[in-house]
């Protein structure tokens, strides 16, 4: 098998996956560009985000489980134990299946009470959202082994089939029926992607003679820390996209999902380091393979700082290209840059001290993203209450995990923390 780059090799191998899901980025980027102009002022833009952030609330706990067994698989793929590797992907196969019969059940019993409280209008909307959301749970099946398995290239020509045929049935489906339920059927048949993987199904099935459960302390903990890490990224990344659907407007959420699709790019952009992070630090958490980490995180940092800059400066053309340059998006716009520059940086700290099993740390993160959410629901009941309340909060946030950070980098020992 395939091993992955030493740590002499992992700030090239961010860069090169960073470009290579860069282009499906773009895709996905024209792809509401193509909507938002089909869609109008009907307020329908703003109820397909809204729909496609619901789809993602009910995919969570796979989600818990592909970061758990990618850690866990990581573990094995860069200590070379073939025969061991193997095992515990049969072990770790059988536990995500079932995981994700289960979600797909919870997914059907919580789709109603939940599209209620966030006042989704339609029932077909709805629909259409919990069969995106049944399609994610299944396509993250795969996903969760590849990314154990260190397949960056091959994730990212997934990424950039699934953007191609998204944006093609969209673009062409949306002229002739300008509704919501159209554009989230369109992500649905981009994941149809992810069939592609059936091409390596014999790397991905390899048979083991004694398949090894995952089922010990250390993955139990690590699943519990990943739930807090997930549920926190949630809230903080796509929980406002919620709470703006409960209390807005249609031409308000029309108005702020343009411009938070356009501030969420940012931690979307360089989220590809991190992915390449969190798998080389989970199997290399050690002293001699700390200096390049810390050069890719430097590089996320960068990214996030300078890709913010150019937002606001070019942020005319690009709410033209998303056929969205009205005053009240633009006035949205800076405010959601910022909020989004803290939650990028909570992401980096997040996913390093997940990868590095400090426990703590992740479950903090979890509790800030919650608290977030939480207060986010409680006072932005309008746009400007919403848009003041972010960046402080963020900040405030991305303030306290970087202060805990430090203290846990200048530990003696890095080993796993309690």
């Amino acid at each position: 098998m395939k091993k992955n780059p030493p740590a002499s090799g992992l700030l090239q191998s961010g860069i090169i996956f960073a470009a290579i899901s860069f282009l499906p980025g773009l895709g996905n980027y024209a792809f509401q560009a193509v909507i938002s102009r089909n869609l109008g002022d009907s307020g329908e833009f703003g109820l397909a985000n809204s729909a496609l952030s619901f789809a993602a609330l009910l995919g969570l706990p796979v989600a818990v489980a592909t970061f758990a067994i990618t850690h866990y698989i990581a573990r094995f793929n860069f200590a070379g134990e073939d025969e061991r590797l193997h095992s515990l992907l049969s072990g770790c196969r059988k536990f995500l299946f079932r995981l994700t019969i289960g979600g797909s059940v919870l997914a059907v019993l919580l789709v109603k009470p939940l599209s209620d409280f966030f006042h989704f209008p339609r029932a077909s909307l709805m629909l259409t959202a919990l069969v995106f959301a049944l399609a994610g749970l299944w396509a993250a099946f795969a996903t969760a082994l590849c990314q154990g398995l260190g397949w960056f290239k091959r994730l990212a020509l997934i990424g950039v089939m699934t953007m191609l045929l998204r944006l093609a049935f969209g673009g062409l489906v949306t002229v002739k029926i300008p509704t919501a339920e159209i554009a989230v059927i369109a992500s649905v048949v981009g994941l149809l992607a992810n069939l592609v993987l059936l091409h390596w199904k014999i790397e991905l099935s390899r048979p083991s003679r004694h398949p090894e459960s995952p089922w010990n302390r250390e993955f139990i903990q690590f699943l519990v820390v990943s739930t807090a890490c997930v549920v926190g990224g949630y809230c903080f990344t796509q929980g406002d996209l919620l709470v703006a659907k409960r209390y807005f407007l249609k031409p308000e959420l029309d108005a702020y999902s343009a411009a938070g699709l356009l501030a969420r790019a940012l931690p979307m952009t360089v989220a590809p380091l991190l992915t390449v992070l969190f798998t080389h630090r989970s199997g290399k958490n050690r002293p001699d393979s700390l200096v390049e980490q810390l050069k890719l995180l430097a590089l996320y940092a960068a990214g996030l700082a300078g890709g913010a800059l150019a937002l606001l400066l070019l942020r005319t053309p690009c709410l033209k290209l998303i056929a969205r340059n009205t005053p009240e998006t633009a006035e949205m716009l800076g405010p959601l840059v910022a909020t989004m520059v803290f939650v990028g940086l909570l992401q980096a700290l997040a996913l390093w001290s997940l990868a590095s099993r400090w426990s703590k740390i992740s479950v903090l993160y979890g509790a800030l993203g919650i608290g977030y959410w939480l207060a986010l629901l409680g006072i932005g009941k309008t746009p400007a209450a919403l848009l003041q309340t972010m960046p402080v909060a963020a900040g405030g946030a991305s303030g306290v995990l970087f202060l805990v950070w430090l203290v846990a980098m200048k530990r003696p020992k890095p080993g796993a923390q309690s």
